[in-house]
């Protein structure tokens, strides 16, 4: 996630965790836990596997936190997509390739056509932030998705490979990787839940403001994580809530695309709606921040439903996600091949030397 320096972090939000990472996106791994079928390989719900599952749902947040700058460049572009930004390059947001790279072409060829129509390159009002040579890009969220989905289906398929022909040890390796691509993949479906992720207006409304929305850049922590620790929300609170997951349809697309890169895409479209929702509470007072020389401020009904909500959807679509790949998983007939022919030759006997 886009994260504040940490100095500015107790500048502003001196009671906030690190965004939408500890209760959030943990709980958005638990909801989905939660919501898969009795018959989902139920390994994963071992408690071992099940907390590391809950624990991994942060590993992409503290990447954020490392020194390397090949590696914040790499990654920070994953967290968001500023859905703004598509039709104002000249765009069709309902055609945008679902193959990153071609996207990529596309965009930077548009962004060099409409640049007097897009944010600057250049920091402005988070300078040092955002890593050097990512603010040119709209963010790659819903394509992160749909790759870490197929991490998934591969990790599933190795899997099945190593419990029909492999040994114990690799039986538990393979089962730890599933368990690690879920958690991992769990930290950007959370992040597609979170609507402040899909907008221009992420750290503060930007550009025309006739409403008079806040500018203040620390809203978005604010959402991530203030509003969840202030307002005590807990796995407890949502767990009556939750409904059994069902697969996506992966059907073949009449346009060729990736049905589950438009899956989370439509996702991440639909919490885009709810991002002046998120303002017009700030507004009203109803966020429970605490401006300068304000007295303090209770977290609304309006404003726990909201996150709550959006806490639910996050772990809805990541079960139903995790249960796609499961259900729609292809045998990884390279690996077979090659477990089956090193079978085959510890059965063989051993011919005695002459």
């Amino acid at each position: 996630m886009r994260h504040l320096k940490p100095f500015l972090l107790l500048a502003v939000l001196p009671l906030a965790a690190f965004a939408w990472d500890h209760p959030g996106h943990s709980m958005v791994n638990e909801i989905a836990l939660n919501s898969l079928p009795a018959d989902f390989p139920s390994f994963v719900r071992e408690p071992a596997n099940a907390a590391r599952i809950k624990f991994l749902s942060g590993e992409p947040d503290r990447w954020s936190h490392a020194p390397d700058m090949p590696l914040k460049h790499d990654d920070w572009v994953n967290h968001f997509f500023d859905i703004e930004q598509i039709p104002a390059a000249g765009l069709d947001l309902a055609a945008v390739p679902s193959l990153r790279y071609q996207f990529a072409a596309q965009f930077a060829a548009a962004r060099a056509a409409h640049a007097d129509k897009l944010p600057p390159t250049v920091a402005t009002k988070t300078p040092d932030i955002v890593p050097e040579h990512t603010r040119e890009w709209c963010g790659f969220l819903p394509w992160e998705i749909a790759e870490q989905y197929g991490k998934l289906k591969a990790a599933l398929a190795s899997l099945q490979a190593y419990e029909q022909f492999g040994t114990p040890e690799e039986v538990a390796n393979a089962r730890a990787d599933v368990v690690s691509v879920m958690g991992i993949m769990g930290h950007y479906v959370g992040d597609g839940a979170e609507p402040l992720h899909t907008t221009v207006h992420h750290a503060g409304w930007t550009g025309d403001n006739p409403k008079g929305y806040t500018t203040w850049y620390g809203i978005h922590s604010w959402i991530d994580s203030g509003l969840i620790n202030k307002s005590h929300i807990v796995s407890a609170d949502l767990a009556g809530r939750v409904v059994p997951a069902q697969p996506l349809s992966v059907a073949a697309r009449a346009d060729g695309r990736d049905p589950v890169f438009t899956a989370a895409l439509d996702f991440i479209v639909e919490q885009n709606k709810f991002v002046e929702p998120i303002y017009q509470l700030e507004k009203e007072g109803k966020l429970g921040n605490v401006p300068p020389n304000t007295a303090d401020r209770l977290v609304s009904p309006e404003a726990r439903a909201l996150i709550e909500s959006q806490l639910l959807k996050g772990g809805q679509v990541l079960g139903a996600l995790w249960l796609t790949a499961w259900k729609n998983l292809k045998p990884d007939a390279f690996l077979i091949g090659v477990l089956q022919r090193r079978q085959t030759a510890a059965a063989a006997p051993v011919k005695a030397t002459p």
